[in-house]
């Protein structure tokens, strides 16, 4: 093997390194993404089930795996709390995950990289 053939195929094994950093990078994003999304339906539906609900009625919260008792009063302004730090927190994900994408999509062009399988 030609020294030029090392090389290339060293630089072939580097780009094929870091295509599949890229794309571990995205599906981490993207299962993060998914675990935020589940979280934020969950607090939507009980804050939709209390909602109708008198407002000294006793509900049971779940606390650092603890069951507490409080009243819907208590507990409706901390799920809204939670609800919106979610939504945030979704918000940079989808940020994070796009700009990941562009991120590679760069690389991809500048390497002259075409993907035979995804």
């Amino acid at each position: 093997m030609s020294q030029q053939q090392q090389v290339s195929a060293r630089k072939q094994q580097e780009l094929q390194t870091q295509y599949s950093t890229y794309k571990n990078n995205l599906q981490q994003i993207a299962q993060k993404i998914g675990d935020v999304e589940q979280e934020t339906e969950e607090h939507k539906l009980v804050l939709e089930t209390l909602a109708p609900v008198s407002q000294d009625r006793k509900c049971f919260r779940m606390v650092n795996g603890v069951l507490v008792e409080r009243t819907v009063k208590d507990v409706v302004p901390a799920l809204q709390t939670n609800l919106d730090g979610l939504k945030k927190v979704l918000d940079d994900l989808l940020k994070q995950y796009k700009t990941k994408q562009d991120e590679m999509e760069k690389w991809k062009k500048k390497n002259n990289v075409q993907v035979v399988q995804q």
